[in-house]
């Protein structure tokens, strides 16, 4: 036997309707597809661009630091400079003055006696 198609209003509007919504699916999709593809190649444009800016900033940062470890370094060297020639004077002041020396030393340990009593009597 022969089925006979019979038409159906309701049947047409539904395959119309899924059709309508299929199509409308897809767009969706194909427009989020476009903006998505759009976003990656602006991610991956950005990312070029700031590539550059990050290397600079870390060679200046780089840049930075090295100066002041120099500075530094220069500094502990003026530093020891001074203490060596400090040094060095007070040994030839030695030398060329010994019982000054002396009585400066006996009178520089007498006043700090002096200085460690008065602080310990306050306490």
């Amino acid at each position: 036997m022969y089925a006979e198609k019979t038409f159906n209003p309701q049947t047409n509007i539904a395959d119309q309707a899924a059709s309508s919504a299929d199509h409308a699916i897809r767009a969706t999709q194909n427009v989020a597809n476009k903006a998505l593809d759009g976003l990656a190649g602006s991610v991956q444009d950005l990312r070029q661009q700031a590539a550059p800016m990050l290397n600079r900033a870390t060679e200046h940062a780089s840049a930075l630091a090295q100066r002041g470890v120099d500075a530094v370094r220069d500094g502990s060297h003026q530093l020891r400079e001074r203490a060596q020639r400090a040094s060095d004077g007070t040994r030839n002041y030695i030398k060329d003055e010994p019982v000054k020396s002396v009585l400066i030393a006996a009178a520089a340990g007498a006043a700090l006696m002096v200085l460690l009593r008065a602080m310990s009597s306050n306490r």
